[in-house]
């Protein structure tokens, strides 16, 4: 099969760059919490409130997607991505035209937007691995790296278009709604472009030039069982390793998601503590959240390539060591602009390998052929982890009834280097499991 005609495989990964970019506008919901929660403001929601639409997006993300990795070999994944494209347009959409209160913006931006999300978002990973069974850590690397540079446009843009649409007066709608209603055409059109090339390779597709290894019931080297043993969801379930892995995500995840939705209210705390202006403070801010979206697209795709030369286990140890190490730091580095923009793109370099190794462990460990379904299971974790981290900020801000001490910070801050630390430990102890 290696000498057939086929797509050129490189356009799935254009398509699923470009449907990542659109899915990733969930990690932008940091530039959007200052306007929420400003008590002069049209929304005054709590640090709280403001954390629940992201968590709730976060956890129905997760959810969706094992009904989506259920979908995939049923409707097929252009159907599919296709409609998630749709059900996340819509979701944005109306959470502009009539997200005035919190519970409807928790309904259309985090119910709503968070399903789009989870349809779509297992398409790219599951094809990707098998057009690229040779590379599956740099093309599940590559196929989420847009999720973490769409934060970037949406970030940036966001902010220049609160100013430009209520100038405009927008469909009469203010900044954030204005906001949202263009991001959702956006993302329908867009994601329905991607779809277009998010087909399956050919029975029997081998690439050009490689070899697959011999089939195998157990494993031995660091990246785990090279997909040639597959395990269906309720066999891998049965196995410690799923647990590990499950547990090394949720772990791992916390400390990202919590900075993904406080950074702006952390890095402006911090910031003014030391004499910076509140302007200059909000913009410092808002710098290093596109930067921290950056590194987030570019340590999918590095550690997704490390990992394929240095094996899974190593590149998951030394992802969670260094996330813990930084987290711990983090508080003492936002106290002055440059550094508040380091920690936030070591954060976020880290917290972007999960996207990259998680789902390559699990095609390494349970196999290629289930890898959508199996890994939709792993995923639950990273949508607990959209609770526990922003809401852990969530409660430490709100306790501290509207001080700006950047005091705060630092439990949540501990408790989430923790954690990334506890995720090391388990990853030491992990083997790749045996299929009788």
């Amino acid at each position: 099969m290696a000498d057939q005609k086929t797509m050129n495989r490189w356009y799935v990964v254009i398509g699923a760059i470009l449907i990542q970019l659109c899915l990733g506008a969930i990690y932008a919901w940091s530039v959007f919490t200052p306007k929420l929660c400003d008590p002069a403001g049209s929304y005054q929601f709590s640090a709280s409130q403001a954390a629940w639409v992201f968590s709730v997006g976060l956890l129905v993300f997760s959810v969706v997607m094992i009904i989506s990795g259920r979908m995939l070999p049923k409707m097929g994944p252009r159907k599919l991505a296709s409609l998630g494209g749709i059900v996340l347009g819509v979701g944005y959409a109306l959470g502009g035209l009539f997200g005035t209160s919190f519970f409807a913006q928790l309904l259309f931006i985090g119910i709503i937007g968070g399903a789009g999300i989870g349809l779509a978002y297992v398409v790219p990973i599951a094809v990707g691995v098998k057009w690229f069974p040779d590379k599956k850590g740099m093309v599940t690397g590559l196929a989420v790296a847009g999720f973490g540079f769409g934060a970037t446009i949406w970030v940036k843009s966001a902010g220049s278009w609160f100013q430009l649409l209520d100038k405009l007066d927008f469909f009469g709608l203010g900044g954030v709604q204005s906001v949202f209603l263009l991001y959702g055409l956006i993302f329908l059109v867009a994601v329905l472009l991607g779809s277009i090339v998010m087909v399956d390779p050919p029975a029997g597709y081998i690439p050009a030039g490689w070899t697959p290894p011999q089939p195998s019931s157990t494993s031995t080297s660091g990246g785990g069982a090279l997909g040639m043993v597959d395990f269906q969801p309720g066999e891998m379930m049965k196995t410690p390793q799923f647990y590990m892995t499950w547990m090394t995500f949720l772990f791992s995840a916390i400390a990202g998601l919590m900075v993904i939705y406080c950074i702006k209210l952390f890095g402006i705390d911090a910031l003014k503590a030391q004499g910076v202006a509140a302007a200059a403070a909000s913009a410092a801010a808002g710098t290093a959240m596109a930067w921290y979206a950056i590194f987030n697209g570019l340590g999918r795709i590095i550690w997704g390539t490390v990992s394929d030369k240095i094996g899974r286990k190593l590149a998951i140890f030394l992802m969670c060591l260094f996330q813990g190490i930084i987290m711990l730091l983090f508080y003492k580095m936002g106290g002055a602009q440059v550094t508040l923009i380091l920690g936030a793109c070591i954060i976020g370099f880290n917290f972007g390998g999960n996207f990259a190794l998680f789902p390559a462990v699990t095609a390494d460990y349970f196999g290629n052929k289930n890898v959508g379904l199996n890994y939709g299971y792993i995923f639950v974790s990273y949508g607990i982890a959209g609770v526990i981290g922003p809401q852990i900020a969530g409660y430490f801000k709100d306790a501290a009834k509207g001080s700006t001490d950047p005091a705060i910070w630092v439990t949540p801050f501990i408790i989430a280097g923790t954690a990334c630390l506890l995720g090391a430990a388990i990853t030491l102890v992990s083997k790749a499991p045996k299929k009788a």
